[in-house]
């Protein structure tokens, strides 16, 4: 998937894992996807190309083109897309990942035109509702992306809703309203203590109010779940200085430098430019 925005602390990769589920096919690589189309075609007696009934030919495309969405193929995916809503125009899932794909190649009319359509047909549809989110932040209008994040949380279907509290926590950020925020990243966390974007965003907030020990915790998470990035390897290493633990600082700061060398956190760390 190619969801490439700027972040708050950690925010870039970590998006891309709280949108993966969001497109049709859960953590799954383009091949898996393949495999899962074609065997949900066969078990429906069609072959893809072949005449089969109009939902079944659009759920099987559907799947192809979130998997080509995921690996960052738009071209291809768009392609899938047209194949989908030329068999049912009323499939509303495929309507999401065609705002996706709109919102990441930077066509925001295309894309608002889609959620919206897809909207009108599942207007309680918890993706939709989160994907439609999502881009209403990134286009500014932090404010509103709330109210629909949030009724992707109240749907009691939707399996996912720590990924909208990790995001809505995000533009409530954007937005610079921390107390917000915070409660969003909270929220998620009780659901999943291991969803790295709500981690490292609270452990951000957490070492700024001075709650030193949570914040540890929390980046000391990060860090082992995911790679971890230069921001959040500086993070560690600030966090150990202020509470003056000068063996476990001196380990993050040679992290730091092994693994960032030319980043601006390591010219920081070269400097002393600590605050």
């Amino acid at each position: 998937m190619s969801y490439r925005h700027g972040f708050q602390l950690g925010l870039g990769a970590a998006v891309l894992a709280l949108l993966a589920g969001c497109a049709g096919s859960p953590g799954t690589s383009e091949s898996m996807a393949m495999e899962t189309a074609a065997n949900s075609a066969a078990d429906s007696g069609a072959i893809i190309g072949e005449v089969s009934p109009p939902r079944d030919r659009a759920r099987v495309h559907n799947e192809l083109a979130a998997a080509y969405y995921e690996r960052g193929n738009m071209g291809v995916a768009l392609e899938e897309l047209r194949i989908v809503l030329a068999a049912d125009p009323s499939y509303a899932p495929a309507y999401s990942i065609l705002g996706l794909v709109h919102m990441d190649l930077k066509e925001y009319p295309q894309a608002q035109e889609a959620f919206e359509r897809g909207l009108r047909i599942a207007p309680n549809d918890p993706d939709m509702n989160h994907n439609y989110g999502w881009f209403l932040c990134q286009t500014d209008r932090e404010e509103l992306s709330l109210r629909y994040f949030l009724a992707a949380i109240k749907n009691p279907l939707y399996p996912s809703p720590q990924k909208s509290y990790a995001l809505a926590g995000a533009c409530a950020l954007r937005k610079g309203n921390e107390s917000a925020a915070r409660d969003y990243f909270e929220r998620a966390l009780r659901l999943d203590p291991n969803l790295p974007m709500a981690l490292v965003n609270l452990a951000q907030m957490k070492y700024r109010a001075g709650e030193l020990s949570a914040a540890r915790g929390l980046v000391g998470r990060y860090n082992q779940i995911v790679e971890p990035t230069a921001e959040s390897l500086w993070l560690a290493v600030r966090i150990e200085r202020r509470l003056g633990d000068r063996g476990a600082e001196i380990k993050q700061s040679a992290e730091l430098r092994r693994r960032f060398p030319g980043s601006k956190e390591h010219e920081d760390l070269v400097r002393g430019r600590f605050e």
